[in-house]
């Protein structure tokens, strides 16, 4: 049998992939998982349970707190931690697909990384955000494009060494085929927090309100779902999640707005089974907080793009809206309220990403990859018609 190492990019912050990196330790139980950096605080509790293996950045408290205060340095941390093990399986959106030292390697890829192929998207506009936001964002600007190119070929070398790619979302395997050239099978992972364990009311919150649930960052448009609830009297709006954003946000919030950051699992789960509907503007790569709210019954109201193509069935568990713009959403919530919703049949679309399902194919993949000489076959549906088949919107710079 294959012994199995795993890795992830960083476990500083709570977010879709760090769920996802729990279940593949969950798939492979005992596996000691390579992380760059670790935040206990800023991250899910259960890291704490897993053998975590960290760079020697990791003796640095501000770049624990701050992991992107450390993306000059990553590249060469990964480097210089080399893996032990028949087969690696790496968590990734930019940074432990570069792991070397194990005899086969199976990227798990949320998306190729944002701020390389995507960075107008990553960085957001920032409109209205005053001179100081506009001054942050050309900062940034200027350090991405300074490392950008280094950056471009450490990320295409890591690639190439991979024996097999996995996607999370057919957007994101189309876009593993533009940027790196890889055929990547779509494996889309579960929702990680279900019914059924432990809730907690969050104080001063009352039921019927419309939740979003997103990490603080431009590019995911909480701005606009802000906006657009700020002009529906009587709506209101809880915003779960932390950021360098959260600032911004805070002075565009009207009274019907209220950002909670971080909360634990139990009261999330409260916050679900409490919401009218969920609400997510962003160009995601796959859609994974549709899937959470529909556990429990809850329909969304989301871009109709990206990652939520794949798991929002319009009509049946929820509504699309056209674009991130505010009167947009407002429609699109106003709809929404205004219609019944079958509990039943959304949390039956949510029962066919099981994680029974998502672990069982991994560990399948993970056998054959460790038994094989060469990688693995896909089948012809697998592999994108085009290059140029990436969703409206989610065309990258791979320049």
């Amino acid at each position: 049998m294959s012994t199995v190492v795993l890795a992830h990019d960083y476990a500083t912050q709570r977010g879709g992939a760090e769920r996802v990196a729990l279940m593949l330790a969950r798939a492979f139980p005992g596996a000691p998982m390579h992380t760059t950096l670790y935040d206990p605080a800023g991250t899910f509790p259960e890291f704490g349970r897993l053998d975590l293996r960290t760079t020697r950045l990791d003796k640095h408290a501000l770049l624990r707190r701050y992991h992107r205060l450390a993306m000059p340095l990553l590249a060469s941390a990964v480097d210089a931690d080399r893996v032990e093990g028949d087969v690696l399986l790496a968590s990734s959106t930019g940074w432990a697909h570069g792991y070397r030292g194990a005899a086969r390697t199976v990227v798990y890829c949320h998306a190729p990384a944002r701020w390389l192929y995507q960075t107008e998207r990553y960085l957001g506009s920032h409109a209205g955000a005053g001179a100081v936001g506009r001054a942050r964002r050309a900062g940034m600007g200027a350090a991405l494009a300074a490392l950008a190119p280094g950056m471009r070929r450490w990320d295409a070398a890591a690639a190439a060494r991979a024996d097999l790619y996995l996607a999370n979302s057919t957007v994101t395997q189309r876009a593993v085929a533009e940027v790196y050239g890889i055929r990547a099978e779509v494996l889309p992972p579960p929702p990680a927090l279900l019914p059924g364990g432990p809730e907690r009311r969050v104080d001063g919150v009352e039921p019927g309100f419309l939740l979003c649930v997103a990490r603080l960052m431009p590019y995911k448009n909480v701005d606009v779902i802000v906006e657009a609830v700020n002009a529906l009297p009587g709506v209101r709006l809880v915003v779960v999640g932390a950021g360098p954003d959260r600032a911004r946000l805070e002075a565009l919030a009207g009274p019907r707005v209220r950002l909670l950051g971080r909360v634990d699992d139990d009261e999330l789960r409260w916050l679900y089974r409490s919401t009218a509907a969920l609400v997510a503007a962003s160009f995601e790569d796959y859609g994974l907080s549709p899937l959470e709210a529909g556990a429990f019954g809850k329909p969304s109201v989301v871009l109709g793009d990206g990652g939520y193509l794949d798991t929002v069935v319009p009509g049946r568990t929820g509504l699309f809206f056209d674009a991130p713009e505010p009167t947009a959403i407002a429609d699109a919530i106003e709809e929404a309220l205004g219609r019944s919703w079958s509990a039943r049949r959304i949390a039956a679309h949510v029962a066919t990403f099981g994680e029974d399902r998502f672990c069982a194919r991994l560990r399948e993949i993970v056998a054959a990859v460790g038994e094989e000489r060469q990688p693995l076959a896909l089948a012809p549906e697998l592999v994108p018609a085009s290059a140029s088949a990436l969703a409206p919107g989610i065309a990258l710079d791979a320049a």
